[in-house]
């Protein structure tokens, strides 16, 4: 089920929530956005930010920020040969340390879009929800790489939305995510995952989720803006990072993504090869244009919807390069198989 409203809510029927903030040498974005965390219209909660083997200076900032504000609490894991290291560790840690059942994730580089943000993630419309998926989209930033990797962030995001309101919980972002602290060690965390360094959020989902216990929140009030990457390097190790946890989803997801890939790639290539061919020109242009006008009928309301709304013009063009970049990312991946996770 999908919330799109944030209401009022009686103060004694609200939730009390832990927000699990996740942070690796991210001194720069604590301090930019940490204290907008404080801010949210809800009347009890706490912040719980993971320190995780941090040494750009994070300790410092987060000893002077607790100072500052009673509903911080600092969670450090240290360097030692006693720590799994990584961030699943880490964030269960966190949660080990926080004091409410509600947990709602984000991570340090990410700033709430409203003061509301508690308050619509905080809203399951049955009490059998135990996971509330929420939607990040990515900061605007200069240049051409940036509008790609919001636009393929926004051509993910629909997707496991969609598949969410269909009762197919498949994934979600640790931009913005909610679950209940008891699910979350009914199900022993990350246990069945702990060997892969990625997967603390879609993994778990894909692992917990179902049509009975998650909802979605797409309401722009209850959404959070993340930075994107900024160098072409760092956005092909983040995808690729992110397909390792790919090969771990239930099979029948791994076969629906599947199915939806093949679809997309078959409609282009068979395109492109018709184009090729006099006696199949027109064909190739009259399926080109149908589909164009099918997504014109979709496309720019979801992109606005979902805060990519300038991006509506380019859409045709944008999803062409997009076909052409997974193409490129996809042979890329065969070749190149070490991955770094921070």
């Amino acid at each position: 089920m999908a919330s799109t409203k944030v209401q009022s809510i009686p103060e004694n029927a609200l939730n009390p929530i832990s927000v699990i903030v996740y942070a690796r040498n991210e001194a720069k974005s604590l301090e930019k956005y940490l204290p907008n965390l404080f801010n949210q219209n809800y009347p009890n909660f706490e912040v719980v930010v993971v320190n995780d083997r941090s040494w750009d200076g994070t300790d410092d900032l987060l000893e002077r920020l607790a100072k500052q504000y009673t509903q911080l609490k600092v969670v450090t894991v240290a360097e030692g040969d006693k720590f799994i290291a990584g961030k699943k560790f880490a964030v269960t840690m966190g949660i080990k340390a926080s004091s409410y059942d509600w947990l709602v994730l984000t991570d340090a580089d990410c700033e709430p879009a409203s003061a509301n943000w508690l308050m619509g993630m905080q809203q399951p419309a049955a009490e059998s929800t135990e996971i509330v998926i929420g939607y990040a989209p990515l900061m605007k930033k200069r240049g051409f790489l940036n509008v790609m990797i919001r636009f393929e962030t926004f051509f993910k995001a629909v997707n496991y939305l969609a598949y969410a309101l269909k009762g197919k919980p498949y994934m979600g972002v640790g931009r913005n995510l909610a679950y209940k602290k008891s699910l979350f060690f009914k199900n022993k965390g990350f246990a069945a995952h702990m060997h892969i360094a990625v997967g603390d959020d879609d993994l778990f989902v894909n692992s917990n989720g179902n049509r009975n216990n998650t909802e979605v929140q797409i309401n722009k009030e209850a959404q959070v803006w993340g930075e994107p990457k900024t160098s072409l390097i760092a956005y092909l190790r983040e995808k690729k990072v992110q397909k390792g946890a790919k090969v771990l989803y239930k099979s029948g997801h791994k076969l629906m993504l599947a199915i939806q890939a093949i679809a997309y790639f078959l409609f282009y290539a068979f395109t492109i090869a018709l184009l090729c061919f006099k006696a199949t020109l027109y064909l190739a242009i009259g399926v080109f244009v149908l589909s164009l006008i099918v997504r014109c009928l979709i496309y720019p309301r979801l992109l606005k919807r979902l805060n990519y709304g300038e991006l509506r013009w380019w859409f045709p063009l944008l999803d062409i390069i997009l076909f052409v970049f997974v193409v490129f990312n996809s042979f890329l991946s065969i070749f190149v198989k070490k991955v770094q996770w921070k």
